[in-house]
């Protein structure tokens, strides 16, 4: 596949979503990130080191995240009932939405201002070792957490023909998206970290500890606002990429009872869950008592396809155009 998108998600053989993968990746990232966290927050006050107070702010603010991601795959993944027909999967963006600006306030806005008052004060800060130990135990937590993301945007993104990184920026899942951009800005958080107190250590200059701590915070700045956008995009109603629009009709045109199709409407309702409509013309002549239940009949054969939650069928007109001509090349031979 060549479009970046999530053309056949949760379609393709072993590529369902795992919500246990999905919650073991989030615990992973929430246990790393709390013993960081501590663990930074530790040396900032033994230290004064501007980028290590960024670090810190950092830490926690991913750490304070992963609780709106836990809260994003328990609420987003519970069943339809009547006040939600179609589930409750929208619940996973605004809560990632949520994690999102959280890290933009606490995490990329304090390591901003704390790099910049400090540049301004040019305070020195010492104990250079305890930055350097907590730097070094802190890269390998976070690079536990980020195998954990990684392999799993790796496991799914290859049954698309897709790296980890497009298919993570492609993808629904919102929960997968924020732990792997959040840990991966946490590995480059702590090079830029250590360049900053390098530099402070080399040439006596707190200036570059302040600097260091501005680049930190601009670095999450960066991430807050892809998620902020991403989530966005769904939540809004974002329309689904052409491959997959072209994979539904396929699914349409080829079911037996299906003769053309003339509308076809498809809308995210959660991380790889859809809501389908669709105009249809029907084999054969019927009267209509007939043809509804035949149109119910379809809409359930529809609805067994994984990523399809409902699926609304209606009549076509005699005069509108077929859409068989927009994906001839998808269409199944009957």
């Amino acid at each position: 596949m060549n479009e970046p998108t999530e053309q056949g998600e949760g379609t393709a053989p072993g590529a369902e979503r795992s919500a246990e993968a999905g919650l073991l990746t989030v615990l992973v990232a929430l246990a790393a990130n709390a013993l960081v966290a501590t663990a930074k927050t530790v040396a900032a006050v033994l230290t004064g080191s501007a980028s290590m107070v960024a670090e810190s702010a950092h830490s926690w603010a991913d750490t304070g995240n992963e609780v709106f991601l836990l809260l994003a795959e328990r609420r987003g993944g519970r069943p339809a009932d009547p006040g939600h027909p179609r589930g409750h999967g929208r619940e996973t963006y605004v809560w990632t939405m949520f994690a999102a600006v959280g890290l933009l306030v606490a995490g990329s806005a304090l390591s901003v201002w704390h790099g910049i008052t400090e540049l301004l004060d040019g305070h020195a800060s010492g104990h250079f070792a305890v930055s350097w130990v907590v730097l070094g135990a802190a890269f390998v937590f976070e690079s536990v957490s980020f195998t954990q993301a990684a392999r799993q945007a790796r496991g799914r993104g290859r049954h698309f023909g897709m790296r980890p990184l497009r298919f993570v920026m492609a993808t629904s899942d919102a929960t997968l998206r924020a732990v792997f951009l959040e840990d991966l800005a946490a590995l480059a958080g702590l090079v830029l970290a250590a360049l900053g107190i390098g530099l402070h250590q080399a040439t006596g200059d707190p200036a570059w500890d302040a600097l260091g701590s501005v680049a930190v915070g601009l670095l999450l700045g960066a991430v807050a606002i892809v998620l902020i956008v991403r989530n966005h995009d769904f939540l809004v109603g974002q329309t689904v990429p052409p491959g997959l629009w072209d994979e539904t009709l396929a699914l349409l045109l080829g079911h037996d009872e299906i003769d053309r199709v003339t509308y076809l409407h498809i809308e995210y309702v959660g991380p790889m869950r859809f809501f389908v409509v669709a105009a249809v013309d029907l084999v054969g002549d019927e009267q209509e008592s007939a043809v509804a239940v035949r149109l119910r009949r379809i809409e359930t054969d529809i609805e067994r396809h994984e990523p399809v939650v409902d699926a609304v069928l209606t009549l076509s007109t005699p005069d509108e155009a077929s859409l068989a001509l927009h994906a001839e090349r998808v269409r199944p031979s009957r």
